[in-house]
C-alpha cells in the first residue's frame, strides 16, 4: 500500500517549498502537488454523457456547478427519469493515481428512478472512452466504487462498494464475477458529507477507503461480463486487462452534490537527479523527467 506521512487534508495547505526541496520531499505530497479535477465554478475540463443522447451534451443541466459544488439535478426532467442514467467524464486518463472527493446524497429521486438506485451513486474508475460510447449506452465499461445511502435506521448498506459493468475482478485471489461485492464501511445516513478516496495502481490493485479507512481491495480488472447494453462490440473485448481509463462521476436519478474531487497522479519521473522527481511515485514515465537537477 502506498504510504506517505502527511494526510490529505494537511497536504491542501502545506506551504509550497522550492522545487528542489520538492524533488527530495519523502514526507509526502504538497497541496500543489494534487490535480484540482473540479475547480468550484464551473464544469471546464468534464464531458457528460447522458444515454439517449450523444457524448457531451448535457440534457437539462443534470450536471452542473453551483454555491462551490458540483451537482446533480433533474429539476428539468418533466418528472420522469426515463432511465436516462448520466455520467460526467473528467476530459483525461490515468493510470496509477490517488481520487479524492467529498460527495453527500440531497434533494430526492424521480418518481420512475429503479428502486435500486435510491441514494445510489458513484464514480467510474479505468472506464472507456465516453468518444466510444453510443447514444443508447447505459453505462460505461468500467470498475464502479459504488455510493449508497441508509434507507432504514438499522439496515446495513454499506457505501463505496465495488460494482463491475462490462467488467471482472480478481477478489482473494480469485477471479470474481459477482457485479456487486459489499464493502466492511458503516452504513451512512443521507444527506451526510462522506469522504472517499480511491488507490488505483494500474492493474494491479484498487483500494477503497471511506473517511481514511480501508473498506475493500481487489486487482486485475478486466474487460468481460454484462450489466452493460447498448455498447458497440468494437469497445468491448472481453479478456483485455484494465490498466488505465478514464474517471466519471455518476447520476442515476437520485440527486446528490460533489466537492473536493482532486487527484494525485503516481506516475511520473523516477530518477532522483531530475526537478520532477516525487518520492510517491509508483510508476516510472521518463518522457516527465525533464532537466536533471545536477
Amino acid at each position: 500500500m502506498i504510504r506517505w506521512t502527511l494526510a490529505l487534508s494537511t497536504a491542501l495547505v502545506a506551504t509550497v517549498q522550492p522545487q528542489h526541496l520538492v524533488a527530495q520531499a519523502a514526507d509526502g505530497p504538497l497541496a500543489s502537488d494534487w490535480i484540482v479535477l473540479f475547480n468550484g465554478t464551473s464544469l471546464d475540463g468534464w464531458i457528460p454523457k447522458i444515454r439517449t443522447f450523444e457524448t457531451g451534451q448535457n440534457f437539462a443541466n443534470t450536471f452542473r456547478a453551483e454555491d462551490g459544488l458540483l451537482k446533480v439535478r433533474y429539476d428539468g426532467y418533466d418528472e420522469t427519469f426515463e432511465e436516462r442514467f448520466g455520467h460526467l467524464f473528467y476530459e483525461a486518463p490515468f493510470s496509477y493515481y490517488r481520487l479524492s472527493l467529498d460527495y453527500r446524497f440531497s434533494g430526492d429521486w424521480l418518481p420512475d428512478t429503479p428502486g435500486w438506485a435510491y441514494l445510489n451513486s458513484g464514480v467510474m474508475l479505468h472506464s472507456q472512452d465516453p468518444a466510444t460510447m453510443t447514444a443508447g449506452q447505459d453505462f460505461p465499461i468500467s470498475i464502479e466504487v459504488q455510493f449508497l445511502g441508509e434507507l432504514e435506521p438499522g439496515s446495513a448498506r454499506p457505501t463505496a462498494n465495488m460494482c463491475s459493468p462490462g467488467t471482472h475482478i480478481v477478489l482473494d485471489g480469485e477471479l470474481d464475477m459477482r457485479h456487486c461485492i459489499n464493502s466492511t464501511s458503516p452504513t451512512i445516513p443521507r444527506e451526510r458529507w462522506v469522504h472517499i478516496e480511491v488507490e488505483v495502481l494500474g492493474n494491479e490493485t484498487i483500494r477503497h477507503f471511506v473517511d481514511g479507512a480501508l473498506v475493500i481491495e481487489y486487482s486485475a480488472p478486466v474487460v468481460g461480463g454484462g450489466v452493460v447494453s447498448g455498447f458497440d462490440p468494437a469497445a468491448k473485448v472481453d479478456g483485455t486487462p484494465l490498466g488505465s481509463g478514464w474517471i466519471a462521476l455518476q447520476a442515476e436519478g437520485q440527486e446528490l452534490d460533489f466537492r473536493n474531487v482532486r487527484l494525485l497522479n503516481l506516475r511520473g519521473c523516477m530518477d532522483r537527479s531530475s526537478g520532477a522527481y516525487r518520492s510517491w511515485y509508483v510508476a516510472s514515465d521518463p518522457g516527465a523527467c525533464g532537466q536533471p537537477l545536477w
